[in-house]
């Protein structure tokens, strides 16, 4: 079996801040997986893209395929820029694509990533692997988080893991035993808020760190039914559209104090989240957009009592498009991909749709 592989991973998470772009090397020898980050780009969606794409919960069944389709041809298009630029024709391998999550109903056994990979196939001229989540919720899983599968074989020096994107998510590792899981909205509902001051994000959580902590709504919002539910567990992107956002919008506080009120409401989630940890020392490896909003970072530490690791900011920003490309490479070597153990399906599963 080969031993080298030549990637590039495609991601387009929940909080709709770009498109992620990483070619990928992976090694594979007796001693495990090694990496290396060669080249990577975010592509910021246009403003009718995002536009769309907020709204894709909402089109019919033919509006949301031709979206689907267009998507598709979309991330072709990016993926041939970024292969000029850097000069790799003829040295990607293959391609693999997360797609953008629309709907994400486990409970319902159906997830539905758009951004057709035989588009991008066709547009490319590449293999285009896409779709690792359908397999697990088949099983009966959550299909999320898929992403400890990379942490177990590229970060082995690592444990506990925290990724601060749309959604908060985090994983732990012990031995083989690998849990993970969602743990609450994050950076979709801080941007939220953040773009009703004009900004796109909270740079630093600069406003944040001006708010004040309002009690009340940190009570609403840490009471809400999901966060007594026990492991494995996901979240929906509608959980932010349809709960949260007109939780926050009922109350008559200034963005800052909204802002500082979410921040600690993440940060106290993620304290209960780690109880059952044995070992309280054990360091947040953080990574996911959040991990560059200082405000919250420092709540969490000091709400945790946890230390925090952020590594360079390649992998801070580009994590999950790196283990979307190795979950491609297992998926290529037909080898397990998405663990049950973390989503709380029937069993683990290969996982992935290739186009040639």
């Amino acid at each position: 079996m080969k031993t080298q592989y030549r990637v590039i991973g495609l991601m387009s998470g929940s909080s709709l801040d770009g498109i992620d772009i990483a070619y990928c090397v992976f090694r594979h020898s007796t001693t495990g997986w090694t990496f290396s980050l060669e080249h990577v780009a975010c592509i910021e969606w246009d403003e009718s893209t995002r536009a769309e794409l907020q709204k894709a919960t909402q089109l019919s069944g033919k509006e949301l395929w031709y979206l689907h389709s267009r998507l598709g041809h979309y991330f072709g298009e990016q993926i041939n820029v970024f292969i000029d630029r850097y000069a790799l024709q003829a040295q990607v391998e293959f391609i693999a694509s997360h797609g953008h999550t629309v709907f994400h109903f486990p409970e319902q056994q159906f997830t539905t990533q758009i951004g057709d990979g035989a588009q991008i196939a066709a547009v490319t001229g590449i293999p285009t692997v896409v779709d690792f989540r359908s397999k697990d919720v088949a099983l009966q899983g959550n299909g999320a988080p898929v992403v400890p599968i990379g942490e177990q074989f590229l970060f082995q020096h690592n444990k506990l893991f925290l990724n601060i994107g749309g959604i908060a998510n985090i994983s732990y590792h012990s031995g083989e035993s690998v849990i993970g899981f969602d743990v609450c909205c994050a950076n979709q509902l801080l941007n939220y808020l953040s773009a009703q001051v004009g900004k796109p994000y909270d740079a630093d959580g600069a406003l944040a760190s001006t708010g004040t902590i309002q009690e009340d709504l940190l009570m609403q919002l840490n009471s809400l039914d999901f966060f007594s539910l026990p492991f494995p567990k996901s979240l929906d992107n509608g959980f932010s559209t349809n709960v949260l956002f007109p939780m926050v919008n009922a109350f008559n506080y200034s963005v800052a104090d909204k802002l500082a009120t979410c921040c600690e409401h993440i940060a106290m989630q993620l304290k209960e989240s780690v109880a059952f940890m044995l070992d309280q020392s054990e360091p947040f490896f953080i990574t996911g957009g959040g991990a560059f909003n200082h405000y919250l970072v420092q709540r969490i530490e000091a709400v945790t009592g946890r230390n925090v690791i952020v590594p360079e900011p390649a992998i801070v920003n580009y994590k999950e498009a790196l283990i979307i490309a190795f979950m491609g490479v297992l998926r290529w070597r037909n080898e397990v991909n998405v663990l049950h153990s973390v989503t709380g399906a029937k069993t683990d599963s290969v996982n992935g749709a290739i186009y040639y």
